[in-house]
């Protein structure tokens, strides 16, 4: 079977590990696990190529221990139990779960007691937000930890040392061809040596040259320019230029997206940007965002373009108000930093005091909704930037009115 070079380039220990500085750096938690040959349960997250498996197999292998590797989507329950017996048979096993987001009830079922026996110690990889898409009962048994897109020069420096290795033999590359390599992998170091791997075996002699990588890959290196700003420094232009109300600059940076047809992160920028940075100013820009995005999605590109430079435009020039998202910042302030009093017994599930606000004229009546703790604690401040908005501060205050008036 002919592994692919990443595989046979994954690192052997930690300190094989290219970028990720705040996980296995120095004096970072990952590292001193291992220097303190003590490992727990862990998630580890982020896009793809960047490490998470070179992660958890070089955990594995700089303490000595034993470990298996299992996929959530292709391994069944019968494969968690063989290793559950390995664990039995070694007093404990580190099982590394690819995928772990997709772990059904049934194999954490089998799973969870192990994990709360320290038999096993779980490292389980995945590319979603495990905060979003990994079952709580597993989530709250380990520490997560994201691991950041690779930097163009971490790239470069596993580029290097994979033309150093037996399998590219007698290879010749310039810096120059190096560089765009690494620029069009994205921060993806999988794709880069997968990308060289094939523009090596696509030559007769050996030499990667320019052309060699534009006949294999043709897209522009745009997720990283001249000054070496990613994807997300991209993403982020975006989304301040419609913030900044600059609808040119938007325009611009939508195009830069819509070169390298990158639809999913315009997608999901603009559903922030509706609701983060418009808001309650414009309450019927997430609706409009939404029926943008079902027609794009519906054309496709190169059309998708029209209905994007329409919502993008009116987006821009939109006025702006953040009050909702940063009054729900606030009460997550709260609620972290420990007032999480017992809720109003009135509005509890099996009240017999509650009042019904419909039953009352204006459908409001007075009563108490807030913990007694925060009783007069107020997130929400409204910013007139916009008649809706102003509208709902006229309720806000009116109902602030009746609540100060006695009973």
């Amino acid at each position: 079977m002919n592994k692919p070079l990443a595989i046979k380039l994954r690192p052997k220990n930690i300190d094989d590990i290219i970028g990720q500085e705040h996980l296995v750096g120095k004096d970072s938690p990952i590292r001193n696990f291992v220097n303190n040959n003590r490992i727990f349960s862990m998630i580890l997250y982020g896009m793809p190529g960047i490490g998470k498996t070179s992660i958890a197999c070089a955990i594995c292998e700089s303490i000595n221990q034993k470990y298996r590797m299992l996929n959530a989507t292709i391994n069944n329950k019968k494969d968690i139990e063989i290793v559950i017996e390995e664990a039995k048979m070694y007093d404990g096993i580190i099982l590394i779960m690819d995928e772990i987001h997709r772990l059904n009830k049934d194999k954490q079922d089998i799973l969870l007691p192990h994990l709360e026996s320290g038999l096993i110690t779980l490292i389980g990889l995945t590319t979603s937000n495990p905060y979003h898409k990994i079952n709580p009962a597993i989530r709250s048994r380990c520490q997560i930890f994201e691991l950041k897109p690779l930097t163009l020069d971490e790239v470069k420096i596993g580029i290097k040392k994979a033309c150093k290795c037996e399998d590219l033999k007698g290879i010749k590359i310039k810096e120059d061809v190096i560089d765009y390599i690494a620029k069009l992998s994205s921060g993806d170091l999988r794709s880069a040596y997968n990308l060289l791997e094939i523009c090596y075996f696509s030559t007769n002699d050996k030499k990667i040259t320019m052309d060699v990588v534009k006949k294999i890959n043709n897209k522009p290196a745009l997720f990283a320019d001249k000054d070496e700003t990613g994807h997300y420094d991209l993403l982020s232009a975006f989304q301040k230029s419609i913030r900044g109300s600059d609808v040119n600059a938007a325009l611009h940076y939508l195009a830069r997206l819509l070169v390298i047809e990158d639809l999913d992160s315009i997608y999901r920028r603009m559903s922030v940007i509706a609701y983060e940075d418009i808001g309650l100013a414009n309450p019927s820009i997430g609706p409009k965002v939404d029926a943008a995005i079902n027609a794009c999605e519906r054309v496709g590109l190169p059309e998708a373009r029209i209905p994007l430079a329409a919502i993008v435009c009116e987006m821009a020039l939109s006025p702006k108000s953040n009050s909702a998202y940063q009054a729900l910042n606030e009460a997550i302030k709260d609620i972290e930093s420990g007032n999480n009093y017992p809720i109003p017994d009135v509005i509890r599930i099996d009240t017999t005091t509650y009042k019904y606000p419909h039953d009352y004229p204006g459908s409001y009546v007075k009563q108490q909704y807030m913990p007694d703790n925060l009783i007069d604690r107020k997130y929400y401040k409204a910013k007139h930037t916009s008649k809706y908005e102003k509208s709902l501060d006229e309720i806000y205050q009116k109902i602030e009115k009746i609540n100060k008036t006695e009973d």
